[in-house]
């Protein structure tokens, strides 16, 4: 059977899952850190909505903000990209960044943090909180500031979160996060219970991001590193979206069952039939849908007026 013949009847997600398998079929033992990627930034660049985009040292952290014509000067999202803290960066998630933007209505600034493993953990966090006082720095109060992030970046959010708690500085108004990477252990039952049906994602690929990500020694339950693992009260409300075919669904189920115990409001969102990050594929009906509800989610809590919003 041609190409042509086997792609007669796939769903946009075979067509994202095969997206993403070609990807890593090319690669081996012996690709370096580099060539992924800048594979991985090539596989996902373009940006497919109008939008402005701005090149900023936030703080020292490289940077871009990301606008839309509606775009409120008063308001912004801070986003924190995927990738396992090995791969990815703003170029590689321009296109769901600007998605978001639109959207939302929303200014968004998002930042290249340190990558591992030559910046292992807390480089990525330490950039992170940067970037937010920044933002503070430019004349935003808290209240006027969201966290948004997906895997990784989702775990980024949380940790940031946490740590300003625990600092006792004021803490953003909301996080939406897609897939958040809360459980650096992988002790999650899905990890079994889900290994059939995702095609990306199984337990001894995460753990071994992990371990790049924390070093030979490092903690996978240190609160910080694994948010699944910290004590959660007194965050602000929280948006979580992740898909049915995630062997990592459990570090967003379980952890969203752990906030809601300590009264956090939180909103946990399982889509049926979809894949880790879903949002980044646009040909994705499903994807479009969850990026409206993502972007309500972050104009209800910027107190930004519906009328305003992209349609």
């Amino acid at each position: 059977m041609n190409e042509a013949a086997s792609d007669i009847g796939a769903t946009p997600v075979d067509r994202a899952i095969e997206r993403l398998r070609s990807i890593y079929r090319n690669w081996t033992r012996d690709t370096s850190v580099e060539q992924m990627r800048c594979d991985w930034d090539e596989a996902f660049a373009g940006c497919s909505v109008p939008v402005t985009c701005r090149q900023v040292s936030a703080g020292g952290v490289d940077g871009e903000w990301t606008a839309s014509a509606a775009a409120r000067p008063d308001k912004a999202i801070l986003y924190l990209h995927g990738g396992g803290f090995r791969i990815g960066s703003i170029a590689s998630h321009r296109d769901l960044i600007a998605r978001i933007a639109q959207t939302s209505s929303c200014r968004v600034l998002a930042i290249n943090y340190r990558l591992a493993p030559e910046h292992r953990f807390p480089a990525a966090l330490d950039d992170t909180l940067t970037a937010y006082r920044y933002l503070l720095d430019q004349g935003l109060r808290p209240a006027d500031i969201a966290l948004a992030g997906d895997s990784a970046g989702g775990k980024l959010a949380l940790a940031a979160m946490l740590a300003l708690r625990d600092r006792g500085e004021t803490l953003p108004a909301a996080a939406a996060l897609m897939s958040p990477w809360t459980d650096l252990a992988a002790t999650g039952a899905s990890y079994e219970s889900r290994a059939e049906v995702d095609p990306i994602h199984q337990r001894a690929m995460i753990l071994a991001l992990a371990k790049n990500y924390l070093g030979a020694d490092g903690d996978p339950r240190h609160p910080l590193a694994s948010p699944l693992y910290a004590r959660l009260s007194g965050l602000p409300p929280l948006l979580i979206q992740v898909g049915d075919r995630e062997t990592v669904q459990d570090d967003s189920t379980a952890f969203a069952a752990k906030a809601k115990a300590v009264g956090v409001n939180i909103d946990l969102q399982v889509w049926s039939g979809m894949i880790h990050v879903f949002q980044m594929f646009p040909e994705i009906p499903q994807a479009r849908e969850a990026l409206a509800e993502l972007a309500a989610f972050l104009r209800r809590r910027l107190h930004i007026d519906d009328g305003r919003a992209a349609q």
